[in-house]
């Protein structure tokens, strides 16, 4: 896995139709990662738009794929304001040897939603929120740290401690013009893994739905 921190020129026209609609801008991403007329592998790359920007105030784009990206096939002139290094996260993260206890400090932006007549309902009290995302730590092999309840008239289960900030409603159009619409959150915290095979499954696929739209990436780093 490799991971690619990029910055984005709002100059640029292509740029701004991008930060603007993060379906277009994975359409664009997928260029630099299949050669022209070819479709990009499913499961290439993951990739999410930061809350920061660089110094100059570019944009801040993450990706995660599991080949080198050619930048150059975006064919969009000052579309790339730069790109940081490469970063190897098999080497990096010690993933061969990630052994259960471990903790990391991690981002992820998803989609908090359940199921009801065939339809994702994004979650939006934060009790929901929450519980979503412990759901999805025993799937994918990671457990979060719990707040104590000091308020004993509250219920006795505690809730984890997560921050979660950018409730916002995303909005993408498909080439054939339909919209998309999809509710997202984002999650910043620690975790702690529990099942080594599980996490890495996690972090290589993405946690929860609406990945074409920027979510899903689970990016980590050491605590220590």
């Amino acid at each position: 896995m490799l991971l690619h921190r990029i910055h984005l020129d709002s100059r640029c026209r292509e740029a701004r139709r991008d930060l603007s609609d993060p379906y277009q801008l994975h359409s664009t991403l997928c260029r630099a990662f299949s050669v022209p007329e070819t479709k990009c592998p499913q499961g290439e790359f993951l990739w999410r738009l930061e809350p920061e920007a660089d110094p100059t105030a570019c944009p801040r784009v993450l990706v995660q794929s599991r080949t080198v990206p050619d930048w150059e096939r975006i064919g969009a002139q000052g579309w790339l304001a730069s790109a940081d290094p490469s970063i190897d996260l098999k080497d990096r993260l010690k993933l061969d040897s990630l052994t259960a206890g471990k903790r990391f400090r991690f981002r992820l932006r998803a989609n908090p939603c359940v199921t009801h007549d065939g339809k994702r309902l994004g979650l939006l009290r934060a009790e929901e929120q929450e519980a979503w995302l412990e759901r999805k730590g025993k799937r994918h092999g990671f457990s979060l740290p719990r707040l104590a309840a000091f308020d004993l008239s509250e219920s006795s289960e505690e809730r984890i401690d997560v921050r979660i900030s950018q409730e916002q409603m995303l909005r993408g159009n498909q080439h054939s013009g339909k919209g998309i619409r999809i509710f997202s959150v984002l999650y910043d915290g620690v975790l702690t893994v529990t099942d080594p095979d599980l996490f890495r499954d996690a972090l290589q696929a993405g946690v929860g739905h609406g990945k074409v739209m920027g979510l899903g990436l689970l990016s980590v780093v050491p605590t220590a």
